[in-house]
């Protein structure tokens, strides 16, 4: 007579099959077409030769696997880097106001190894618009750049403490946010509002339409009372931020 406990197992172990088999059939179903939008890509631009397997997936998951609407987003993201970041990156000297306000920074790694980006609202002033939107280029690409082997994807930390009206960009914030939705898809993977005040809320009705699901699903607004709590449950103690408790100093995105 077989025990309980080996029923269990064996039901745990088909349980593991059917679960392996279904993400077998789901990658190799992203790889075909995988290779079908890059031939539509190359065809269109010759340039996405150039361009690795990683990048291709993410527009491909950020439509839902959908090729057509994923290789018009990417084709429109090469047409705008050629345009917007000719050089191929942008550099200090064409941010310096942003750069100024020293409000992001890099420093450790969550739990599932991906970098932590800490961004201070209160820090933020309305600048020219085209200047702000090199700085998130600058930034995004900075924080691409220090990716872990085998990662893709950034945590990061909004600190909203001291915000007010004189921060408010609301431009700025719907600039910023088109330019991660549609040039650096699938990169986010998680955002805590910390420290939010009330005011802020305001801002926050405006620019969460703007929003598509997929980010909605990544933000986390964090109580005060529980902040060290939530943050200490995806990141380890020696990899936080020391300005919430942990152990690492933070480092200007510049410096990284």
């Amino acid at each position: 007579m077989e025990s309980s406990n080996g029923k269990e197992s064996v039901m745990s172990m088909e349980v593991n099959e059917g679960i392996e088999e279904a993400n077998f059939e789901s990658n190799e179903i992203e790889r075909n077409k995988m290779g079908i939008m890059r031939a539509l890509v190359e065809r269109e631009d010759p340039s996405s030769k150039d361009v690795d397997d990683f990048m291709l997936r993410r527009f491909l998951r950020a439509r839902d696997l959908d090729i057509e609407k994923a290789s018009t987003l990417f084709l429109k993201y090469l047409s705008w880097r050629k345009s917007f970041v000719p050089n191929g990156s942008i550099s200090e000297s064409e941010i310096p106001r942003e750069i100024a306000h020293n409000k992001m920074f890099m420093q450790g790694l969550d739990k599932t190894g991906r970098p932590i980006v800490v961004v201070f609202g209160g820090r933020h002033k309305r600048t020219k618009l085209e200047e702000f939107k090199r700085f998130v280029v600058y930034s995004l690409d900075k924080i691409s750049a220090r990716m872990p082997a085998g990662k893709e994807k950034f945590v990061s930390i909004a600190d909203l403490e001291g915000w007010g009206y004189v921060n408010s960009d609301i431009r700025g914030y719907l600039a910023a946010l088109s330019i991660l939705q549609d040039c650096y898809p699938e990169r986010l993977g998680k955002l805590y509002l910390v420290h939010v005040p009330y005011i802020f809320m305001t801002a926050w009705k405006m620019v969460y339409p703007f929003i598509d699901n997929k980010t909605k699903k990544k933000i986390v607004f964090v109580e005060n009372k529980k902040l060290s709590s939530t943050l200490l449950s995806d990141i380890d103690e020696s990899q936080l931020p020391d300005t919430y408790g942990g152990k690492l100093p933070l480092v200007p995105i510049q410096d990284c």
